[in-house]
């Protein structure tokens, strides 16, 4: 088959079709990228993805914060953290030497009566929510380097628990479940009502990437049946947005998700990305049981490039991507984030080794 471009190679992925490749994208941590570009490796502010080829773009350009005109109040900061309140409310603590994700430590909102009466009323479809510009010209730097283009943003499992917090989330799903349901309805509106404004001033993408973060070590945080009953209406709600204008769906979520795998599909998943290993994930379990009508991205052990050991690396992806790229649906990308400890030229020969491993 004839080489082909990034736009019709993630095309076809997505709806698992034959293709010259599989495909390529990643995340990583700042740190990383400071740390490459300190080495010589990088350009300063160097495009990542123009620079190692990869087959998509994605932005994210909606603010989902309750209150727009807040300005984040410093409470408490020493050498290594920083503890701040945000426009929701919400009090996390941030490390300052290093990339990581913030720790919680109090939240305004802890029920029903906290978000009505502090979060509801603010979550309107303002304009100052979205950043045209960024959009604009992520999607015409993806045009011209012909590479797929998403949309990207959190879905409302994400977007609650910034307000609430884990803990009063998900206690309130087992106790007040009509407040969570409340909070689903009401975020997953304002995503497509976002939507709606921005698509029909600045044009449609190729796709649509939510992050939803659904779960921990060898268990999501709910039960399938939870799922379906609280959080699948908003995902039907938002996937089916997008596939109302022909754009397929990836989720990226990190932990232990595949009970939850049946319940995304029916709301319209096309693709899993992350299936974190360390967390109890199976690349090779899922294709065999979802290959047929899922494509996936990720699901190599990032705890193996840790080691910067290219025969470890050879031996993770020849057990993965000779079976996985069987029905054409497979991205190559690690099953997390690439931090600082990866070398470049560990993860240089990553996307090479894994690119041959992926050739049709």
């Amino acid at each position: 088959m004839n080489s082909m471009t990034g736009v019709e190679r993630m095309a076809s992925i997505l709806k698992r079709r034959p293709v010259d490749r599989i495909g390529l994208y990643e995340h990583f941590w700042g740190d990383t990228q400071k740390k490459w570009t300190e080495e010589g490796h990088l350009k300063n502010g160097e495009n990542l993805a123009d620079h190692f080829g990869f087959d998509m773009d994605e932005c994210w350009p909606f603010n989902m914060t309750a209150d727009l005109d807040f300005i984040p109040e410093v409470v408490e900061e020493t050498e290594e953290t920083v503890s701040m309140r945000d426009g929701n409310g919400a009090l996390l603590r941030h490390h300052k030497l290093h990339d990581t994700t913030p720790e919680h430590i109090d939240f305004m909102v802890k029920d029903r009566q906290g978000w009505e009466e502090h979060i509801k009323p603010l979550l309107k479809p303002d304009r100052r929510r979205i950043n045209f510009e960024a959009y604009r010209k992520a999607k015409k730097h993806a045009a011209d380097k012909n590479r797929f283009f998403v949309w990207s943003g959190v879905n409302v499992f994400e977007l609650m628990h910034p307000v609430c917090g884990h803990e009063y989330m998900l206690m309130g799903m087992a106790l007040d479940p009509e407040w969570v349901k409340d909070m689903v309805n009401t975020y997953s509106n304002l995503t497509v009502q976002l939507q709606e404004i921005l698509f029909s001033e600045e044009g449609y993408p190729d796709g649509i990437w939510f992050y939803e973060d659904m779960g921990f070590k060898e268990r999501p945080f709910m039960s399938p049946a939870m799922y379906k009953e609280i959080i699948q209406p908003g995902h039907i709600r938002t996937f089916q947005f997008a596939k109302s204008h022909g754009l397929p769906v990836i989720i990226h979520s990190c932990g232990y998700v595949e009970p939850l795998v049946p319940g995304l599909l029916e709301a319209g998943m096309d693709c899993l990305q992350v299936i974190e290993v360390k967390a109890g994930m199976d690349l090779l379990r899922l294709y065999r049981n979802y290959g047929d009508v899922l494509s996936f991205m990720g699901g190599v052990d990032v705890r193996v490039l840790y080691t910067n050991d290219k025969k470890k690396i050879d031996s993770e992806l020849e057990a993965k991507i000779p079976i996985v790229k069987g029905k054409y649906g497979y991205a190559l990308h690690s099953d997390h984030s690439i931090p600082d400890t990866v070398n470049y030229e560990t993860y240089r020969y990553f996307v090479d080794r894994g690119l041959e491993l992926g050739k049709y």
